[in-house]
């Protein structure tokens, strides 16, 4: 195979697939290309233009050919001694509708499922409406509205055996467990008889498979003609009764069904920026880990995937420990491929934006970045600097809009306090927890923990920082000090020393010096949330906001690009490449 020189970018979907590719492989090698380079080939939400809303990664999408498909395009590739980059989604899958079916069993049997560790949930709220409950914000209006106007029905999935609320295209299931008041509901004797099996699940020893049996079994009735309409007109939510069963019934349920306008406030869930439709994934668990990177592995260790692309690692707990165990699992499967495959090195590459003046981690055991920096180094290479002074000047002649950094200020403030203020909250909460841990600190009162990790996040000149458990590493302080400083500008006197509180819980008190207990597992999930909370909101002030506020230069206003920057001297672009062979020569 030859060495990776250059890559080509495949947009992979239904009405270009995998087969598609084959005959183009030819002339991409004529081109020079070494690599193609393809968006995710994992089972995605059918008729998705992107694949990064996974519903199965267990399998290759059959929308995209599947398996074969694949096989048949690695097969042209090594005829022309070329090799596949994969990309591939660890922070996240697509939740709501009906087509993930962990997340589906996650909604209907809540802790009891097998993947209720999987997705990213605070199970704990100090809301009783949320009190070992999911938020799901999949509602068109308000939850006493819908149910009102019978916009979440009660339906019947018979070759399932299967009780749901539907609601446009999302389907909740309820739980096999609270099925019995259903059955209660129907005239047919044998449904009622089998209502008392329904109720006495909570005893048996496996409740979800003892379900699953009866569920079959509720099926073959309904096929045999069992009628189920009266059990389901009983909780038509138009009627008085049917309002107050359904209402009755939804309550028992591992969620709370709620209008899409909570979800900035209220989630206690994470998602992927502010998308209620993509759930994020715990894949620092073990557990997590394998199931969702079995099918990666199997497909590496058989010669078919030669490199990955990881998506959004900046969306993980722990990017240093996963990229870690990544490269470990990888490099272990590499003497087991083929003859015809076989590899010197794998490549991992991380999608990541770089801030000026930040490198990647070279700890993690990556080959670089996907290249942002690179784009951004060229950018400043082909700007003339004579430039900036007449088009800056034709700009404030036209704008009232602030210098660029005070914009992406005003807009970290914004979105903060409106599409992720929820999530703000909950780091607020998880830090009064770490407050409350110390007789020292326990005076702190959340409004001001509020105001100073609002400020803190604000002044963030970096995507995020990486606070492990020996604290902040030394490449993250200067610009968290910067951070700070900022901060220091924004507030009051009076809060700077909740500000010197936060820099010492936020990496500068490392958790691992703390006794193992209920305080440094608070201190841990703490930096975890922050750190999962500045880049969302980095990349919801900058490239959603505020690069459509500001116009001096759009060339400029680009993903990955320092806007405030508008032209590099050739020098510097030498020494960033200099820079780049020794630290990272195969970045992209």
């Amino acid at each position: 195979m030859k060495p990776l020189t250059a890559t080509l970018r495949l947009q992979l979907h239904s009405d270009f697939t995998l087969d598609d590719a084959v005959p183009l492989v030819p002339y991409f090698a004529r081109l020079g290309i070494s690599h193609l380079y393809a968006s995710p080939i994992l089972t995605a939400r059918a008729g998705s233009r992107h694949g990064y809303d996974v519903v199965d990664p267990t399998r290759v999408n059959p929308e995209l050919g599947g398996e074969a498909a694949l096989k048949r395009l690695v097969a042209v590739l090594r005829q022309h001694g070329m090799g596949l980059i994969l990309d591939t989604v660890s922070n996240h899958m697509a939740v709501g509708g009906a087509d993930n079916p962990w997340w589906q069993s996650l909604l209907a049997w809540g802790r009891r499922s097998p993947y209720a560790e999987f997705f990213d949930i605070q199970w704990h709220s100090s809301d009783p409406l949320l009190a070992g409950q999911l938020l799901l914000p999949f509602l068109g209006s308000d939850y006493g509205a819908a149910l009102q106007n019978g916009e979440i029905p009660l339906t019947f999935e018979a070759p399932q055996g299967r009780f749901e609320v539907a609601h446009h295209e999302h389907r909740f299931p309820i739980c096999p467990l609270d099925y019995g008041r259903i059955l209660d509901q129907a005239e047919d004797p044998r449904l009622q008889a089998l209502a008392a099996h329904f109720s006495a699940l909570g005893e048996a020893d496996d409740p979800l498979a003892a379900a699953l049996s009866l569920q079959h079994e509720l099926a073959r009735l309904a096929a045999a003609g069992a009628d189920l309409q009266a059990a389901l007109g009983a909780f038509d939510s138009r009627t008085e009764a049917g309002f107050k069963r359904l209402h009755l019934l939804l309550e028992r349920q591992t969620y709370r069904l709620a209008s899409w306008r909570t979800a900035a406030d209220d989630i206690n869930w994470r998602r992927f920026f502010d998308i209620n439709e993509l759930g994020g994934l715990r894949v620092e668990r073990a557990v997590v880990f394998e199931a969702t990177h079995a099918k990666l592995f199997e497909l590496i260790e058989r010669g078919l995937v030669d490199g990955l692309r990881i998506d959004h690692i900046d969306g993980l707990a722990d990017p240093r420990r996963y990229c870690r165990n990544l490269r470990r699992r990888v490099d272990r499967l590499l003497a087991r491929r083929p003859l015809d495959a076989a590899l010197a090195h794998f490549p991992i590459y991380v999608e990541k934006i770089l801030g000026t003046d930040e490198h990647l981690h070279r700890d993690w055991l990556t080959d670089g970045t996907t290249g942002y920096e690179f784009m951004n180094q060229v950018s400043l290479l082909q700007h003339d600097p004579a430039g900036e002074g007449p088009l800056g000047e034709l700009w404030n002649s036209v704008s009232e809009r602030p210098e660029f950094a005070e914009e992406v200020r005003t807009a970290r403030h914004l979105v903060l306090n409106a599409s992720l203020a929820g999530d703000c909250e909950s780091v607020a909460q998880a830090l009064l927890q770490v407050a409350r841990d110390d007789l020292m600190t326990r005076d702190l009162t959340l409004g001001a923990i509020r105001r100073a990790l609002q400020a803190l996040v604000e002044h963030y000149p970096v995507y995020r920082t990486y606070i492990n458990a020996c604290g902040r590493p030394a490449e993250d302080e200067a610009f968290f000090q910067q951070a700070l400083a900022g901060a220091r500008q924004s507030l009051g006197e009076a809060d700077w020393p909740l500000l010197e509180q936060l820099e010492r819980w936020l990496g500068g008190q490392p958790w691992r010096r703390l006794p193992p207990g209920r305080p440094r597992k608070h201190l841990r999930h703490a930096c975890v949330r922050f750190q999962q909370l500045t880049a969302p909101s980095a990349a919801k002030a900058v490239e959603d906001t505020a690069f459509y506020r500001s116009a001096r230069l759009l060339s400029r206003n680009d993903v990955g690009f320092d806007a405030e920057r508008f032209s590099a001297a050739p020098a510097w672009f030498h020494n960033e490449a200099q820079r780049r062979l020794r630290d990272f020569p195969d970045n992209l």
